[in-house]
């Protein structure tokens, strides 16, 4: 899923996602926390509110939430 699509869906009043970069998904979200290239880049807006909704999406999809954060802090 798109994090656009999602993040809209979620948080409809939320203006800052229709900032979010279209073409940006979760499994490119945790390609980009793996390679340890820039989050905030990625996802196309650099407020902490947006990162940690979209770190805990992506806990709910069989990812745990403190590798995603080992990984965004190393």
């Amino acid at each position: 899923m798109k994090l656009k699509e999602y993040y809209l869906k979620n948080y409809p009043t939320d203006d800052l996602g229709t900032k979010i970069k279209s073409k940006s998904t979760f499994q490119g979200l945790i390609n980009t926390l793996i390679d340890k290239n820039d989050v905030y880049n990625y996802i196309g807006v650099g407020d902490s509110i947006v990162r940690e909704r979209l770190f805990q999406a992506l806990s709910k999809q069989d990812i745990f939430l403190d590798i995603i954060y080992h990984l965004w802090l190393r």
